[in-house]
């Protein structure tokens, strides 16, 4: 019998935004599992990403460790997500995290907003 092939993360994170992240779960006023990670409609140019902590994964969230941080993704994002980095960036007007996205069309002038194309099947039979 042949070995099941490996899946893919759907997310992966730098180590700057595993660290940031758990130095804000660190800081949480409630326990929390992880991060939650999903994407919403809205902004000028469709889509927006989301973050909140969990208190406990949902039935259907597919579970990433990465560097010591549990991602939880929302089931309607994978597709959107598959093959993103998480960055965080911080210079001296800003402090934010970054998506790395290969699904990712364009994105608004204010970087708030983004165009999102579900993953292939073609690319995720691949393991792209």
């Amino acid at each position: 019998m042949a070995e099941p092939r490996p899946r893919i993360p759907v997310m992966r994170l730098t180590d700057a935004a595993a660290t940031r992240v758990r130095e804000i779960m660190a800081r949480a006023e409630k326990p929390v599992v992880g991060l939650r990670v999903g994407v919403k409609n809205g902004g000028c140019a469709g889509m927006e990403y989301t973050m909140e902590f969990a208190e406990e994964a949902g039935r259907f969230d597919e579970v990433v460790e990465d560097k010591g941080v549990k991602v939880l993704i929302d089931p309607k994002a994978i597709l959107y997500l598959l093959g993103t980095e998480m960055d965080f960036k911080a210079d001296k007007m800003t402090a934010q995290f970054v998506f790395n996205n290969p699904n990712q069309t364009s994105a608004c002038g204010c970087g708030e907003s983004v165009a999102i194309t579900p993953a292939r099947r073609e690319a995720v039979e691949a393991g792209a």
